[in-house]
């Protein structure tokens, strides 16, 4: 039995039912040249104050080095989203699938890189000895979920982005900065799953 499993899944089928207005994407910004399939896996710990475990790229790679981001990558021919997930998940903090209860999907985001981004949500136990993998992250964190799901956590930002200016949200936790494609997923979450709802039993 897992409280946290069945009030996530309640919660986020729930959300889903209803209309909402203000999810992010950054779909007038994306390249009409690529359009590939990804995925992230948002794994909530199971604990009394869930966490949300992030992953920081390492800050010499190619593609956005030091971003913070969700464990997740491109959805590799055969696989759906989930698979994906998980198996990035593994790649790259080595949680084994085993491990992870998904609950299902949330609504995919745009890039503006050419990406379909779709979101996973699963349960973890807590504490799990994860090992970050040089090649694919420098290092895992943490974050609570609390703190994820509440709207006021985020500040607003703006910058000039392909000829045009583009809204973006960003958090500093403990010296890691959550942005960009990371901070919008978290927040349309927050949009499916309301903070209050979780945590006062509303």
């Amino acid at each position: 039995m897992s409280p946290l499993f069945d009030r996530l899944s309640a919660l986020l089928e729930e959300g889903h039912q209803k209309p909402v207005g203000n999810l992010i994407t950054d779909e007038r910004f994306a390249l009409a040249d690529r359009n590939a399939d990804a995925a992230v896996l948002i794994a909530v710990t199971e604990r009394d104050d869930p966490g949300v475990i992030l992953t920081q790229r390492p800050r010499d790679m190619r593609d956005h080095p030091g971003q913070v981001a969700l464990p997740g990558g491109k959805v590799d021919p055969g696989e759906d989203a989930i698979q994906a997930a998980l198996r990035e998940a593994h790649e790259e903090i080595d949680l084994d699938p085993g491990h992870v209860r998904v609950i299902g999907t949330t609504d995919r985001y745009q890039t503006g890189t050419g990406f379909n981004v779709t979101p996973v949500l699963g349960v973890i136990p807590p504490d799990l000895p994860l090992i970050a993998h040089p090649q694919e992250v420098e290092s895992w964190f943490e974050a609570p979920l609390s703190l994820l799901l509440r709207p006021d956590s985020w500040t607003e930002q703006e910058a000039y982005w392909r000829g045009e200016m583009r809204k973006y949200l960003e958090m500093d936790y403990q010296g890691y900065r959550i942005w960009g494609v990371t901070a919008a997923i978290l927040w349309n979450l927050s949009q499916r799953i309301a903070h209050e709802g979780l945590f006062d039993g509303g």
